[in-house]
């Protein structure tokens, strides 16, 4: 499969200059000017061409908080604007998170003042939900860097499983979580992972079927026409008796994609409670790998890989996370009973 080119993003903006904060973290400050090409044009769209680094949804809340001063006095969004007006913010960051932090240790794989990127371990929930209302990666998180309350989520773009090991980007800055937002949107972040499949796949493909809600199992996902769409690209990473190791590529990013897709093709994740089916077991397997297939506690898949672009710099990203210990074994297993 080509790879997709990645278009460099930057939340930079050379007319305006960098932001002031009397309170780091807790204010944005900005004076601007809105440029005479604006004319005509709502004051809300006027304001977010001069400040893509922030998204549309959070200067509306500033402009109808009254955070926003055109010519000293406040404006509303759905008024037009002639160009030239001067414009004043100054805008609190409201925290958006009420979860207690809880420190754990975290593999931290990249950190700088605008990006984190963490390899998650299995068995940690990422978000708090129904049963899970504490001691999951948010809260971690939020004891790492406090500053991260600010934000959606804690500054999470995407999730993974609870037991799906691997790679995860959390934005520092709001800037930032605009920016790498509107990159997943657009495609430009690769996430690749490592799945070790049952069954002897003889080539790669891609898997284009929509994934909607089971429509009696509401807990699990399924492909149906109706649903919506997703595509996973796949090719082999390394052949085994009866098993295949398969680095997946995901183009879109559905609930459960890579376990469905794979399931549905017929080569199912190992260990995978949901859409695993029956464990099998290959013949003429010793005890030992038997009972290590038998008993492996998680779908074995893995976040191996991220490819993208700095949202401050536009600089190219390639980052990795080597396979989890508990897959590793398992591997090393299959491949000395292949031999």
């Amino acid at each position: 499969m080509a790879s997709r080119p990645m278009r460099r993003r930057s939340i930079a903006n050379p007319a305006l200059g960098p932001p002031t904060a009397q309170a780091p973290g807790e204010f944005r400050e900005h004076a601007l000017i809105l440029p005479v090409d604006a004319a005509g044009l709502r004051f809300d769209q006027a304001l977010a061409r001069a400040l893509p680094q922030y998204s549309r949804a959070r200067l509306k809340a500033w402009i109808e908080c009254g955070e926003v001063q055109v010519d000293g006095r406040p404006l509303r969004g759905k008024d037009r604007v002639l160009g030239g007006e001067r414009v004043q913010i100054r805008a609190r960051l409201p925290v958006r998170s009420e979860l207690r932090p809880e420190s754990m240790p975290l593999a931290v794989v990249f950190k700088d003042r605008a990006l984190l990127v963490v390899d998650k371990p299995p068995g940690i929930v990422v978000h708090p939900g129904a049963g899970n209302p504490q001691h999951t990666l948010q809260n971690a998180l939020l004891a790492l860097d406090p500053q991260l309350a600010l934000l959606p989520r804690a500054g999470l773009l995407h999730r993974l499983d609870k037991d799906t090991s691997g790679l995860l980007i959390i934005a520092r800055t709001v800037e930032a979580h605009t920016a790498l937002s509107a990159a997943l949107r657009a495609r430009e972040i690769t996430r690749q992972y490592l799945a070790l499949c049952t069954g002897s796949l003889t080539g790669g493909g891609t898997i284009a079927e929509p994934i909607g809600r089971h429509r009696t199992a509401r807990t699990r996902m399924t492909v149906r026409a109706d649903g919506r769409e997703a595509v996973t690209h796949y090719r082999i990473e390394r052949r085994f008796r009866a098993h295949t190791l398969v680095r997946v590529t995901l183009e879109t990013g559905r609930t459960h994609q890579i376990r469905v897709h794979l399931a549905h093709i017929g080569f199912p994740i190992v260990g995978d409670p949901v859409y695993g089916g029956r464990r099998r077991i290959p013949a003429g397997a010793s005890p030992r790998l038997a009972e290590a297939l038998r008993s492996f506690p998680r779908q074995a898949l893995h976040a191996a890989r991220l490819a993208l672009a700095h949202p401050l710099t536009g600089k190219e990203m390639q980052l990795e996370a080597p396979l989890p210990k508990d897959m590793e074994e398992l591997i090393e297993m299959l491949a000395a009973e292949a031999a």
